[in-house]
């Protein structure tokens, strides 16, 4: 991995992905201290970022490979990325995702033209699952994180964040990732090593599924004890890849972890404060922005808003219990 691959990303991207904006709110700084930036992956199609590696991964793939199909495992967000882009690249995309995801990724999945295979996460081995699916289909699979197209697509993220943070004056700044097994982070510190090295990438984890915060501090990976707890499913992974680990290691400073409440706080301050809708696992590097800061440095922080894929219900209740203090 390195920034030649997210650069040649970045070209494949050009015209189809969308760059997303930097957006700020005195409100938002109020609450922090310092001036916060929100990187706006939930307006980026498909609603999360998960757009940019699954069209890199797609885009990458031989003739032969694309008229096979492609299939990927996912909670939603990946999914939904790989089968808008396999659709807009003319073939078929099976897609592995865990009967308790949220039902509005799994409807939307389906909706993009997807064969979704439900399994259960606590029970069941997806990627497993993906395995045997795709040696009995021919079927090229396309992992969430640990794969080197889908680190690059993410990585063009980090490209926009150095450029935007560049035309908005923003200097020595930490930059927050919600992060699972790590491809939006490790993506994100490589393009910021080459382009900005003056922003340090820190991951941001929920309480009880930080295997990245741990695996850093023992300087090996840990898994999480369980696969489910969390409302934020989105960044709830087994443990940080293979792939991505070591680039974190190199890169990134040491995590933060925040307890799901105030995911649902932060949710309802982006509503009230930028009009954004945001999931809980998307909501997660801006809540660590707004709530904990006594654990960053810098007169600025800059919060990547990963995702915007949330439940009607989930949302509401996110309003209804912070949307008057918002």
């Amino acid at each position: 991995m390195n920034i030649d691959m997210i650069e040649a990303a970045a070209g494949r991207l050009k015209g189809h992905a969308r760059v997303t904006p930097l957006l700020n709110s005195s409100f938002l700084d109020e609450i922090a201290g310092r001036r916060v930036f929100l990187k706006t992956e939930a307006l980026q199609h498909t609603g999360s970022f998960k757009f940019r590696g699954g069209w890199s991964a797609v885009s990458a793939l031989t003739d032969n490979a694309l008229k096979a199909g492609v299939i990927a495992f996912s909670s939603g967000n990946h999914a939904q990325g790989v089968a808008l882009a396999a659709r807009e690249h003319g073939t078929s995309a099976v897609i592995v995702m865990p009967a308790d995801a949220p039902q509005m990724k799994i409807d939307n999945t389906r909706a993009l033209g997807a064969d979704v295979v439900l399994y259960d996460r606590e029970t069941e081995d997806r990627q497993a699952i993906g395995a045997e699916l795709s040696e009995a289909r021919g079927l090229t699979l396309i992992k969430p994180f640990d794969e080197p197209q889908v680190v690059a697509g993410q990585g063009t993220c980090g490209l926009e964040i150095a450029a935007q943070a560049t035309e908005l004056g923003v200097n020595a700044s930490e930059v927050l990732v919600c992060c699972g097994g790590g491809g939006l982070t490790a993506g994100i510190a490589l393009a910021l090593e080459a382009k900005a090295p003056h922003l340090t990438t820190r991951p941001v984890e929920p309480a009880g599924f930080d295997d990245v915060t741990r695996s850093l501090v023992a300087g090996e990976i840990k898994a999480n004890p369980s696969q489910s707890g969390s409302i934020c499913d989105a960044i709830v992974t087994q443990q940080p890849g293979d792939l991505t680990f070591p680039i974190m290691q190199r890169l990134c400073g040491a995590g933060l972890v925040v307890p799901d409440e105030d995911c649902l706080r932060a949710m309802a301050l982006a509503f009230s404060r930028l009009k954004i809708v945001l999931e809980p696992g998307g909501a997660i590097a801006l809540a660590a922005a707004l709530f904990h800061g006594d654990q960053i440095t810098g007169e600025d922080v800059i919060a990547v808003a990963s995702g915007g894929n949330v439940d009607a219900a989930q949302f509401q209740d996110a309003l209804t219990k912070y949307g008057d203090t918002a």
